[in-house]
């Protein structure tokens, strides 16, 4: 109960968004990944879900009649193709070489139509942009910027090969739009956790110029665009110059599994004409 209800930590507004939405995930099969020490499948079995918990190591997971299999994000999850209602990856994308990859494979899991609840530090906040100025570090009053000191979280070669990083691989809203779209999903919500205090102080400070910036460069990208073009234009506009994004201390998005993500592989487009063979 330590984190849980602390409302310092996400796992206290991850669990008031599972109580929240309680009847809408009983009976369902929910993935659980990373794992960790198991309070959020705890969580998903006290609402009636059906957690499936998973981790790199499983080692840390304890909690009285469910069993957590290990799983690397770099393989795959031993779990059957579209058998999952939900994932959640609480804090876990951040530590993961190879993100795309990730989010496929919670695609290859999911039902279609099937929900992904994604939380990870808010990199696209005015706290995290401005210790990134100053010393590309995740806070840097705080933390040297990553590093093979500080950045390498586990190793153990006896048990796996996959190293856990550290938070090496941190994201902000609108990469993780991208890659969540080229792997077959869409944003339906972004919940809202607690505000930082620095980027609040920053905020009528820097809005102005944000906003100003962000219109400015979709108005001149959509210019003779297609509608289609224009909407996606209008999603990152929207994301970009959102104030709760830019003072909120952590992400937590859901998004929806809106195709196959090797169909769309298969039907991106190239900006270049190709290969000139001849």
């Amino acid at each position: 109960m330590e984190y849980e209800d602390n409302p310092i930590s996400i796992k206290y507004y991850v669990k008031k968004y599972l109580l929240k939405n309680r009847d809408r995930f009983k009976g369902k099969n929910i993935v659980d990944f990373p794992a960790g020490n198991g309070i959020t499948s705890r969580i998903l079995k006290e609402i009636g879900a059906i957690p499936h918990p998973f981790d790199l190591f499983p080692e840390y997971f304890n909690i009285p009649g469910l069993k957590c299999r290990r799983a690397n994000i770099s393989g795959s999850i031993p779990f059957d193709d579209s058998a999952a209602d939900a994932v959640i990856c609480q804090e876990g994308i951040e530590h993961f070489t190879d993100q795309l990859q990730a989010l496929r494979e919670f695609n290859r899991i999911l039902k279609p139509g099937g929900a992904l609840i994604l939380t990870t530090p808010n990199y696209s906040n005015l706290q995290s942009r401005l210790s990134y100025l100053l010393m590309e570090s995740e806070r840097f009053h705080r933390f040297m910027p990553p590093n093979e000191i500080d950045s390498i979280w586990m190793s153990q070669m006896e048990i796996t090969d996959e190293i856990y990083f550290g938070h090496i691989f941190l994201i902000g809203i609108q990469k993780l739009r991208l890659l969540a779209r080229l792997a077959g999903f869409a944003i339906t919500g972004i919940e809202f956790t607690r505000v930082k205090t620095t980027s609040l102080l920053l905020l009528p400070v820097l809005y102005p110029f944000i906003y100003l910036s962000s219109w400015l460069t979709y108005l001149r990208h959509k210019r003779g665009k297609e509608d289609s073009v224009r909407e996606i234009y209008r999603e990152i506009l929207g994301l970009a110059v959102n104030p709760k994004l830019l003072i909120d201390g952590h992400l937590f998005v859901e998004f929806r599994k809106i195709a196959d993500h090797k169909k769309v592989a298969a039907s991106l487009r190239s900006r270049d004409s190709g290969f000139n063979r001849t």
